[in-house]
């Protein structure tokens, strides 16, 4: 069986360090906010290029505390819209609307998946506060004419940088293209920690504050309370094992690059779409998705034949439950994606063996 990801084995290299930085914590007794934490928000704003980096407990919570510290910071209030992408995990969007704010959907292209750029003008409003991007896949959602329109209009540029560790645009970082940005270290990214953890990174020293505030209970210090907060913080163990981890990101992410290239150079099959590619600074390959209007056959026969695949992600948020008054709406770019889409295995431990199964399978399929 060649599995979708072996979270097993990734550990696994570089698991005597991991074991070492979780025992260093658990020696020590001090289990939140200590120095496990400081050394990781100290190295990821490094490696990001931020001046600063919080630690929370979530991608999720990164995304709200990005949209609710604008809005204690006077920048933003309920109502305002913010321009998102049409095609993206929920959990941006849920960001948006759990602050109170209306999320605005563009569409994406099909060649590129990310949202249209050349739309975004056309969307902006009076009530318009900020641009939020995604980095869906580890593909690059940014380019300059975003940031001039950013510039142009007085938004906020936000990114959404939960698929995208190492990415860049011309030599800088996603998560210190625009003024903050959410990063998701859920375990299967490629950074991933132990469990669930997050962080912001932005080089505005107040918003990083109250960020900071925000998700400690809104305390910034101890038993006084400035603003209804929450809890979101990162487990010292998860600190200390990302930041293990983050040492070897580049490294991985050029293995994930190398299996790309090999995919984009074999596979051939004439009833599979590849999307577009892009220099490898560009893309870090968090998934590779393929297309095919008979994505559902393919999945079968690929399972079939011991290759793990996933869709990502099967119904887009405008067609969800929990956002009905939507459901009546059309993206027909965004709904072809989420009907064709399939993610096969892309990771830096998958075999060269495994690589050729999957690339001779695809390129044998042929839908009933």
């Amino acid at each position: 069986m060649v599995k979708f990801l072996d979270l097993q084995a990734i550990t696994a290299m570089h698991g005597d360090e991991i074991k070492a930085a979780v025992n260093r914590v658990i020696d020590s007794g001090w289990f939140l906010q200590g120095n496990e934490n400081q050394q990781f928000e100290s190295d990821y704003a490094k490696y990001i290029g931020t001046d600063h980096c919080v630690a929370v407990a979530n991608g999720l919570d990164a995304l709200k505390l990005i949209l609710r510290g604008y809005k204690e910071m006077g920048i933003m209030k309920d109502g305002d819209e913010i321009i998102v992408p049409a095609n993206t995990y929920i959990a941006t969007i849920l960001a948006i609307t759990e602050n109170n704010l209306v999320p605005i959907l563009v569409e994406p292209t099909f060649d590129h998946l990310e949202m249209d750029i050349d739309l975004v003008e056309q969307h902006i409003t009076p009530r318009t506060k900020g641009v939020m991007i995604v980095h869906l896949y580890g593909r690059i959602a940014y380019n300059d004419k975003l940031g001039e329109i950013c510039k142009k209009y007085g938004l906020k540029l936000l990114e959404d940088c939960a698929q995208s560790h190492g990415c860049a645009w011309k030599g800088i970082k996603t998560g210190a293209l625009g003024d903050a940005a959410a990063h998701s270290f859920y375990p299967a990214k490629n950074l991933g920690a132990l469990g669930d953890a997050g962080a912001v990174t932005t080089n505005d020293q107040e918003l990083a504050s109250v960020i900071r505030t925000l998700a400690n209970y809104g305390s910034p210090q101890k038993y006084v309370f400035k603003y209804v907060g929450m809890n979101s913080r990162m487990a010292e163990t998860d600190a200390a094992a990302l930041d293990v981890k983050l040492k070897y990101l580049d490294e991985d992410n050029q293995a994930r690059q190398k299996l790309a290239a090999y995919y984009y150079e074999n596979i051939k099959n004439p009833l599979i779409t590849l999307p577009k590619r892009l220099a490898d600074e560009n893309n870090v390959y968090h998934q590779f998705p393929i297309f095919c209007e008979k994505r559902d056959e393919l999945q079968v026969f690929l399972k079939e034949n011991d290759i793990q695949t996933l869709i990502h992600y099967p119904i887009p948020p405008h067609k969800q439950d929990c956002y009905k008054t939507w459901n009546n709406r059309s993206y027909p770019i965004t709904e072809k994606i989420h009907a064709q889409e399939l993610s096969i295995p892309m990771n830096q431990v998958l075999k060269v063996s495994e690589a050729k199964l999957i690339v001779d399978n695809l390129n044998s399929f042929r839908p009933l």
